[in-house]
C-alpha cells in the first residue's frame, strides 16, 4: 500500500482556499495547517475538518529568518510532500524557498508573469486590461517568478468594480488550485531543474483554462 501524499498549507487570514482544498476530497492529507496569524477563520476552517493546525506568530520573532527556521522545524516534523500556500502573506527568505525547492507552490491573482506583487485587482483595472485571472506557481527566490503549472482567464467586465473583479477570480482560484494539487499528488507533474513535466512531457506553458 503507497504511503499518502502530505500536504502542508500555510494561511493567514479567513481561509477560503484552504475550505476550497478541503472540500475537493484530494488523494492526499492536508496532515497541518499553520497561519503566522492567531485567531483566524482559517484555523476554525482547519479544525472543523479535524485538520490539525499550529499558531507561529510571526510577530514574536526578532527577524524574517529567525520566523523562517521556527515555520521550517514545524513543517519538516509533518514530511509533507508539498507546502501549499494559501493567502500566507508572508515574504519567505530564501534559505526557506530553498529547502522546500520543486515542493512549494502558491496562488497569485493575476496572468503571470503580468502584475506580480500586490493590489493587482486595481492594477489591472486602472490599466484597461481586457483579460485578468490568476496562477497556480511553483515558489522560487524572486517574488511571484517560478514555473507557472496551471492559470484561470476570464473577461474584464464593463460593468466590474474591484471588488466584483476580485470575487469572480476568487471563485476561479477555488477551482484551480484543487486541480493543481490533485494533478501533484497524482504523480503527474514534476518540476526538474526549473522546468515543469506534466505526464512525462515537457510543458511548454502552463495549462490554461478560460472561463469566457
Amino acid at each position: 500500500m503507497s504511503t499518502p501524499y502530505r500536504i502542508v498549507i500555510l494561511i493567514s487570514g479567513s481561509g477560503t482556499t484552504l475550505q476550497s482544498i478541503i472540500d475537493s476530497e484530494l488523494p492526499a492529507t492536508i496532515c497541518s495547517v499553520i497561519s503566522n496569524r492567531p485567531n483566524v477563520l482559517g484555523l476554525t476552517r482547519a479544525q472543523e475538518a479535524k485538520v490539525p493546525t499550529h499558531v507561529l506568530d510571526h510577530t514574536s520573532f526578532e527577524s524574517r529568518e529567525e520566523f523562517d527556521r521556527a515555520l521550517k522545524t514545524i513543517i519538516d516534523e509533518q514530511q509533507p510532500d508539498l507546502v501549499a500556500l494559501c493567502g500566507f502573506m508572508r515574504i519567505l527568505s530564501d534559505e526557506f524557498v530553498a529547502h522546500y525547492d520543486n515542493k512549494l507552490i502558491n496562488i497569485h491573482p493575476s496572468l503571470l508573469p503580468q502584475y506580480k506583487g500586490m493590489n493587482t485587482h486595481q492594477r489591472i483595472m486602472d490599466a484597461g486590461e481586457p483579460l485578468h485571472g490568476s496562477s497556480v506557481h511553483f515558489v522560487n527566490k524572486e517574488l511571484d517568478s517560478g514555473p507557472i503549472l496551471l492559470q484561470a482567464r476570464l473577461p474584464v467586465l464593463p460593468a466590474d468594480t474591484v471588488e466584483s473583479l476580485e470575487l469572480r477570480i476568487k471563485t476561479k482560484e477555488h477551482l484551480i488550485y484543487p486541480t493543481a494539487i490533485k494533478w501533484l499528488a497524482e504523480g503527474r507533474v514534476e518540476l526538474i531543474d526549473g522546468i515543469i513535466y506534466m505526464d512525462d512531457k515537457k510543458m511548454a506553458g502552463p495549462v490554461v483554462i478560460d472561463y469566457m
